[in-house]
């Protein structure tokens, strides 16, 4: 039986990639507004309540209108925004997170969509804290890369338009970014990492990396450990991928590379094994975005989680 969606935000790159995602699937009709009603409220409010699944791809306070106009109980929604992301009536759409998360996601009537740094902070950190070998009481760190897509048209003008010469971007220097929240509820943190994104240009793609200091740090597992645990955790798993074959010499993002809803994990560790770079590389509009989203959507409708997905 056919299931109808609506993608408010169709028109933005994550909103664009999900319907590209679905493009020619049988399962799915998509419920789209012209131009004209796109921003009519009965039009829009009629829309939510219509489709069997809303994905909602609009900043925080425009997906929280969205959702309290929704009020049909069959309407089922994800949400791709920061709005309900450590809401605890909301299912965490992470589903290879944590065991029991991917039958929550599947029974759940609302769904957030996680972020993209914060997939790879928690793809890696959270299953070795649920491990018991790694403390929740340490000061962790996270350093991250990600392509310049994902702040939205008006970076995308700042690094393509006229004259644009930005070949690296810190930001978050005010150490209160809106991700940091949902890393440390997730992986059940007693502290607040410190996070240090920056954006490079590269249109997609996102390199996340934890460093561990293991042998300062009490009750922490050897590398060995750590690497067997993800492994363990993520075996059998078609989107997430734990390498273990020897250290690269060098992890490369491309500044054209094709879209990917993956997420590869690596541990490297230091000849003495008393240092550890715990590194996660997704794309930020993929398993970052919209393939976390559509993954979700191929779940709440209990068809296989991979269809549409680039893998």
């Amino acid at each position: 039986m056919t299931k109808s969606i609506f993608i408010d935000g169709a028109a933005g790159t994550t909103g664009l990639e999900i319907a590209d995602r679905l493009s020619g699937r049988a399962e799915f009709t998509l419920i789209a507004l012209d131009d004209a009603k796109r921003k009519d409220v009965a039009a829009k409010r009629e829309a939510l309540n219509d489709a069997d699944f809303v994905i909602l791809c609009l900043p925080d306070d425009a997906a929280k209108e969205a959702v309290a106009m929704t009020t049909s109980s069959h309407t089922r929604i994800i949400d791709a925004s920061t709005a309900y992301r450590v809401d605890p009536d909301w299912a965490y759409g992470f589903a290879e997170v944590r065991t029991g998360q991917r039958e929550r996601i599947a029974s759940a009537r609302l769904v957030s969509n996680p972020g993209c740094y914060p997939t790879g902070f928690l793809g890696l950190i959270a299953p070795l804290l649920a491990a018991g070998l790694l403390p929740a009481d340490w000061p962790y760190t996270v350093n991250a890369v990600s392509g310049y897509s994902g702040g939205g048209k008006a970076l995308i003008q700042r690094f393509e338009g006229d004259g644009a010469d930005i070949g690296y971007r810190s930001y978050g220097l005010d150490l209160a970014h809106k991700h940091v929240p949902e890393m440390q509820v997730h992986a059940g943190l007693t502290y607040a990492p410190i996070f240090a994104p920056a954006v490079v240009r590269a249109f997609r793609g996102m390199l996340v990396e934890v460093p561990l200091p293991l042998s300062a740090m009490t009750g922490a597992g050897s590398a060995d450990a750590l690497r067997h645990a993800l492994l363990a955790h993520y075996a059998g798993s078609p989107v997430v991928k734990v390498h273990s074959e020897a250290a690269p010499s060098e992890l490369l993002m491309h500044a054209d590379q094709a879209p990917s809803d993956r997420l590869d994990l690596y541990v490297l560790a230091s000849p003495d094994g008393s240092q550890v770079r715990l590194l996660a590389m997704l794309d930020n509009l993929g398993k970052g975005a919209s393939g976390a989203a559509v993954q979700n959507l191929n779940i709440m409708a209990g068809l296989d989680e991979t269809a549409g997905l680039r893998l």
